[in-house]
């Protein structure tokens, strides 16, 4: 293959490339996985990000450091994206010590305070509101950070996302909510739910600008999260962005995935987004098919490393069921009984 420049790139060598090795990460993190959760190394709920990735890819490299990020329980590749080994991540689905929630929240409940990530919540639709209360604090301290509010299309129908629109639009709060549209909510897809097919409309009656974004290109992402972020940071409220994504695996592992069909599936993977990527790094002469065989190889290592170290990490001891119950705080005016 050729690696002559056809054309100017939108972006830096160095951000391309880090797309692609993020995102590569992501789907042989998730595949191995799926994998082991076939093999009952862990259990609980498992639900897979694969096809998805240039979503979270392309919101990480629009926010920064300081910004804050809450997400549904479709959320093993957020931490990654954000900057996290995926070694805590894996070690968190099988319940050991050494994983990011210590091995008490498994594959819905990822937390990373020093990243940011505010966790990926098992309730459907409660992260909206709370991610707006983040931004709230953000705000109120006085900061410019941003917060990132992802749900899925099935959340968009609780009602708390309307309070929470209307409250975001009236305190101009910072925050960027996310629909990961992938067109099915558990096995129910947007148009039988709704007449409003265009998720970001929803956001219009409440005069938030929305847009529709194409999902599997992670530099489509990044634009219109740049735009958005930019917008926040100004103080001038938040956005709307319906990111149209689709998953290539079944809600859950559970998932027999009777509500598609199997072209419907092929067709969105001729738009792998990480097919993408890579395509225009040799589009762009960024690299050699050489280069990208070492990136591939680095990324197996990652992924094998990653099951060793939870393989062989300790398990929670028993009294840490009792441990961060509460925050633990000394209020001197309590103290001195004046409350």
């Amino acid at each position: 293959m050729t690696t002559t420049k056809a054309k100017k790139a939108k972006y830096a060598k160095k951000q391309y490339l880090k797309w692609y090795e993020d995102m590569l990460v992501m789907r042989k993190i998730e595949e191995k996985a799926g994998q082991l959760y076939i093999q009952q190394k862990f259990g609980g709920f498992c639900h897979l990000y694969i096809g998805q990735e240039a979503v979270v890819a392309g919101t990480a490299s629009a926010t920064e450091k300081g910004d804050k990020h809450i997400t549904a329980y479709r959320d093993h590749a957020h931490p990654i994206a954000l900057g996290v080994h995926p070694k805590y991540m894996m070690a968190e689905l099988y319940g050991k010590s050494t994983g990011m929630s210590k091995g008490k929240g498994g594959s819905m409940h990822m937390f990373h305070k020093e990243v940011g990530l505010m966790g990926g919540h098992g309730i459907v639709g409660a992260q909206i509101p709370m991610g707006a209360g983040i931004a709230f604090a953000e705000q109120y301290k006085g900061t410019k950070n941003v917060c990132v509010t992802s749900m899925g299309d099935g959340a968009v129908r609780q009602g708390a996302l309307h309070e929470t629109f209307n409250m975001a639009m009236k305190w101009k709060l910072p925050v960027i909510f996310i629909i990961e549209n992938n067109n099915y909510a558990m096995g129910t897809s947007v148009e039988r739910t709704t007449n409003v097919v265009d998720l970001s409309k929803i956001g219009l009656s409440y005069g938030m600008p929305s847009e529709s974004v194409d999902g599997m290109s992670v530099e489509a992402v990044h634009e219109a999260m740049k735009k958005a972020v930019d917008r926040a940071r100004k103080g001038e409220g938040p956005t709307l962005l319906d990111i149209r994504t689709y998953r290539y695996k079944g809600h859950s592992m559970s998932d027999p995935q009777k509500y598609r069909t199997k072209d419907e599936v092929n067709e969105f993977k001729e738009r792998d987004p990480i097919a993408g990527v890579l395509n225009s790094i040799y589009e762009y002469g960024f690299a050699t098919e050489e280069d990208i065989k070492k990136i591939n190889s680095k990324v197996k290592e990652i992924v094998d490393e990653s099951v060793k170290f939870a393989e062989e990490s300790p398990a929670p001891r028993p009294e840490e069921l009792y441990e961060d119950v509460y925050v633990q705080k000394d209020y001197p005016y309590l103290m001195d009984n004046k409350f």
